[in-house]
C-alpha cells in the first residue's frame, strides 16, 4: 500500500476519530498514526500481518476500541496497559500465550476477545478488571480454570473449545457471572463443580461436547435451582 493511500486514511481518521485499515497485508503498525494519538477513539488493523505492537501504542490515551484480529502477534507491550479509556479489545486469531503483567490497569475494559490464541490458563490479571462484561477465551489451549477466577467480574465467560478438565469451585463465587460457556472441552461430570448449579449467579451453562451426556447433568444436586435461574432469565428476555 502506497504512502498516498495511508495519507488519505490518516486524513479521514483525523476528522472521524476512526482509523480502519483491514486486510491490506500490513507487516507493522503504521508509525504515522502517532500524529493522531489525541484524535483517535477507534483503531482497527484486523486481518493484516502485524507481528509487533510497538510501545507507542501507550500514547493513544483517548482510545476506546482497538481491534487486531487475525494478525501475527505473539506478545503485547506493557505500554498497552496505559490505555485508561480502552473499553473494547479484540485480539482473536493471534499467537498470544500470555497477557502483560499490568493488564489489570486497563480499568475501563468491558469487552475482551482472545479467541484462537495460545493461552494455557485463564489470565489472573483479568480478576482486577472491575467493568468487564464479556470475556472470550474460546479456542485456546486452556487446561484448567484457577482459583483466581472467583474474582472475575465478567457477566459472560466463553471457554468453548479448549482442553479444560478441571475448574476451580471458586467460579461459583463470581459476583456477576450469568453466562458460562464450556462447550467442547475435556470435562468429566465429576469435575464440574456442583456449586455452579446450586450456589451461583449463573443462569446459562453451556456444556455440550464434553465427556458426559447432557442428561446426566439433570441428575446433579442443585440442577433444580439452576433451572429456576435459567427460566427466570429466559422470561426476562422473552
Amino acid at each position: 500500500m502506497g504512502n498516498s493511500a495511508l495519507k488519505a486514511h490518516l486524513e479521514t481518521a483525523q476528522k472521524t476519530g476512526v482509523f480502519q485499515l483491514t486486510g491490506k497485508g500490513l507487516a507493522e503498525f503504521p508509525e504515522d498514526l502517532q500524529k493522531l494519538a489525541s484524535n483517535l477513539r477507534t483503531i482497527d488493523l484486523s486481518n493484516n500481518k502485524i507481528e509487533l505492537l510497538p510501545p507507542l501504542i501507550g500514547k493513544f490515551s483517548f482510545l476506546k476500541s482497538l481491534a487486531l484480529n487475525n494478525n501475527k502477534l505473539t506478545v503485547l507491550p506493557e505500554e498497552l496497559c496505559k490505555l485508561k479509556k480502552l473499553e473494547t479489545l479484540h485480539l482473536n486469531g493471534n499467537y498470544l500465550r500470555q497477557l502483560p503483567a499490568a493488564f489489570g490497569q486497563l480499568s475501563a475494559l468491558k469487552t475482551l476477545s482472545l479467541s484462537g490464541n495460545q493461552l494455557r490458563t485463564v489470565p489472573t490479571q483479568l480478576s482486577g478488571l472491575r467493568h468487564l462484561d464479556v470475556v472470550d477465551l474460546s479456542r485456546n489451549q486452556i487446561q484448567n480454570v484457577p482459583d483466581t477466577v472467583g474474582e472475575l467480574q465478567a457477566i459472560e465467560l466463553n471457554l468453548n473449545q479448549n482442553q479444560i478438565s478441571q475448574i476451580s469451585v471458586q467460579i461459583s463465587h463470581c459476583p456477576r457471572l450469568k453466562v458460562l460457556r464450556l462447550e467442547e472441552n475435556c470435562l468429566e461430570l465429576s469435575m464440574l463443580p456442583q456449586s455452579i448449579l446450586s450456589d451461583s449467579q449463573i443462569s446459562l451453562l453451556a456444556v455440550e461436547g464434553n465427556l458426559f451426556e447432557i442428561k446426566k447433568l439433570r441428575e446433579l444436586e442443585g440442577y433444580d435451582k439452576y433451572m429456576e435461574r435459567f427460566t427466570a432469565t429466559k422470561k426476562k428476555f422473552a
